[in-house]
């Protein structure tokens, strides 16, 4: 891929287009609602908690929906969609002539590189980076939580490259987020400020977030947060090769190799029928029936389809992301094979299923008070008090009260130390509750983290002058249980 000259505006020019991507009827696309009505509710009978979904088909969206309380305008965490925009980012930075995917990792960051580098760590290059053969054999990114002030970029470089840099594939997201830090050295600017002119702005993705170490730098393997839409627009640019609104946005040839198996991740013992070993490319998984992905954990997909000239998007929060893809195969395709006879009618039934999906609330029941002392907890919570429409916490932390639905999903948002485990830097986040006594000795106060995957379920259950307080979420990488705490019932 030739360099162009970094001096050149060559982006310039590229304005926003923040109009909705074009909307049709499936039958006007050749595609069978029927069969998308029986994806979806495949899709919600196979996987735990699905978030949203989003099907374009010929460049428009021919269906969508979101699970009440998720809604179409909020931002969504990807988790490791991020690497393929990473991939973008890095492309970029290679056509501006700022590097190449043949330079020396710590040639490009020199200030994070050990003083005598392994000749494996020596022989790395950005190449090995993008495909996920690094050399390492396990995860180079310590728990980000124990690096306290060290760099990230030093402690991935010292992590140890067992193998030869190109021959094994680990996946790795230590790699990606060293890609980050690769464009941010090398532009001068943060890989967000950098896409935002080249990348998001063109394709009408405004608003996106990206989390960032605490040096600074975008996380890259995982961290963006953007709407379904903003997924889907990004899929449909991959599927047009790079181009958008007769702009080449990347270079044809980048998004090819990218979205290509450059390098094999099948098992020792050959193929399977996973989707995680049909090959691997610059930061996208390759998968079966000839499409590719994006993927992130807990279920955020951009799935492209090139035979059916087809997109699919889906957020959620559960951990068999490999059954959504089953469902996909065996009730999406189908349905692109043609319109159906009576398609009014099937278009009418589709919308209305759509239009009325919906994670459970807990259901109504008689409400009731109950304060329970706590005892000593690493939370530091000493009194939870249940009255008829909230839940208040007291401790050293001082009074934080949360208002529930009863029945149904009441909005708000949450400043709860450690409300979201997996993400502790976020401090305030936006939440839809419900609560209610499913027996006379047990209270359910669910929490949904409505821009993220996760769904929070407090157990209170009496016996006697005791209580039990259980904490657990929906997924997690560290496990479901988050706190076991027991108290006294004060009466």
């Amino acid at each position: 891929m030739p360099a162009r000259d970094r001096s050149l505006p060559w982006f310039a020019g590229v304005v926003n287009s923040p109009t909705p991507l074009p909307r049709s009827t499936p039958d006007s696309q050749g595609v069978s609602a029927r069969g998308l009505a029986e994806f979806v509710t495949a899709l919600d009978a196979a996987v735990a908690h699905p978030h949203s979904v989003m099907v374009m088909r010929h460049g428009t969206v021919i269906a969508e929906g979101w699970w009440a309380p998720y809604a179409a305008t909020l931002p969504h965490m990807m988790f490791s969609v991020s690497k393929s925009f990473t991939a973008m980012a890095v492309g970029l930075a290679i056509v501006e002539g700022r590097l190449s995917v043949d330079d020396r990792v710590i040639e490009l960051l020199r200030d994070d590189a050990p003083a005598a580098p392994s000749p494996h760590l020596a022989a790395m290059r950005v190449r090995d980076l993008l495909t996920m053969t690094a050399g390492h054999a396990t995860e180079s990114l310590p728990p980000v939580w124990r690096l306290g002030d060290r760099s990230w970029a030093a402690a991935i470089l010292d992590h140890p490259v067992e193998h030869e840099p190109g021959t094994r594939f680990v996946y790795n997201s230590g790699a990606s987020y060293l890609l980050a830090a690769i464009v941010q050295r090398v532009t001068g600017e943060r890989m967000l400020d950098y896409l935002t002119p080249r990348l998001l702005e063109p394709l009408g993705i405004a608003g996106a977030q990206w989390q960032q170490s605490p040096q600074g730098i975008d996380t890259g393997g995982w961290g963006l947060s953007i709407t379904t839409e903003d997924l889907a627009r990004f899929g449909q640019f991959l599927l047009q090769r790079g181009e958008w609104n007769g702009r080449q946005l990347v270079p044809r040839e980048w998004i090819e190799t990218a979205t290509s198996a450059v390098v094999s991740n099948a098992p020792a013992g050959g193929a399977t029928e996973s989707d995680w070993s049909m090959g691997y490319g610059y930061q996208f998984w390759q998968c079966r029936h000839g499409a590719y992905r994006a993927d992130g954990a807990f279920g955020q997909f951009c799935v492209v389809l090139p035979e059916q000239d087809a997109v699919l998007v889906l957020t959620g929060g559960y951990e068999d992301m490999q059954a959504a893809l089953a469902v996909a195969w065996s009730t999406l395709l189908p349905a692109f094979e043609g319109a159906d006879p009576d398609a009014t009618r099937t278009a009418a039934e589709l919308t209305a299923l759509l239009s009325t999906l919906s994670i459970p609330a807990p259901p109504p029941a008689e409400p009731a008070t109950l304060r329970v002392e706590v005892e000593p907890n690493e939370w530091e919570v000493r009194h939870v008090t249940i009255d008829a429409d909230h839940i208040r916490f007291d401790g050293r932390f001082g009074t934080r009260t949360m208002a529930f639905g009863e029945g149904v999903w009441m909005p708000g948002s949450t400043t709860l130390h450690g409300a979201v485990r997996d993400i502790p830097e976020l401090a305030s986040v936006r939440i839809q509750s419900a609560a209610a006594w499913l027996s006379p000795t047990h209270w359910r106060g669910q929490m949904i983290l409505v821009e993220t995957p996760f769904l929070q379920t407090l157990d209170i259950v009496v016996d006697g002058d005791s209580a039990s307080l259980t904490l657990t979420q929906n997924v997690s990488f560290r496990g479901p249980d988050i706190a076991q705490l027991a108290g006294r019932v004060e009466r």
